[in-house]
């Protein structure tokens, strides 16, 4: 009763309590009985999980967005297939950060030109499924050339916003769009 209460109160964290407890050399009887409790959660939460197949969808786009992450992460740092080979700490800790502020990067330019899509759907009157605005993500880089000649030129045309302008292109079924920058 004492450890509900420290933590109901929040007076100490579960994981601290748990921590503890583990590292005792006898498991006690609370130990037990915590742990026990811990395999009855998790058997509820598989059993919730194979009864509800809206519950796996979601799971499985939750589980899909992070591992769209790592693919981003992954094709970035093609140079060295995603391997830090440097031995010291240090290098390690730079080119992690390096591919975090690249990848940000990319993630940060694709919800930009997401948003302007979609205000300028919104703006036109075009109708769109709003179900496929959950599924959309900014993770993708299909469009973005990371192997190749970079130009670096003054003379790309740009809009008021300092962005460039959107092109649409049409796909199968006609109401969907695919939203590209211009060339």
């Amino acid at each position: 009763m004492r450890v509900m209460a420290a933590v109901h109160g929040g007076e100490v964290k579960a994981a601290l309590i748990l921590k503890k407890l583990a590292a005792y050399p006898k498991q006690n009887g609370l130990a037990l009985a915590l742990r026990e409790i811990g395999r009855i959660e998790r058997t509820l939460g598989a059993l919730d999980w194979i009864g509800d197949p809206h519950l796996r969808r979601e799971t499985t786009e939750e589980l899909n967005k992070g591992e769209s992450r790592n693919a981003l992460a992954r094709a970035v740092s093609f140079h060295r297939l995603g391997r830090f080979r440097d031995r010291s700490h240090e290098s390690h800790v730079h080119r992690a950060a390096a591919l975090n502020l690249v990848t940000a990067a990319i993630v940060l330019w694709n919800t930009r030109y997401l948003g302007r899509a979609l205000d300028h759907l919104h703006q036109t009157g075009e109708r769109f499924d709003e179900q496929v605005l959950r599924r959309l993500s900014p993770l993708g880089w299909e469009h973005i050339n990371l192997t190749g000649n970079y130009v670096w030129s003054s003379d790309i045309i740009r809009g008021p916003d300092g962005l460039r302008p959107l092109i649409f292109q049409p796909l199968w079924p006609r109401d969907l769009y695919r939203i590209t920058e211009s060339q």
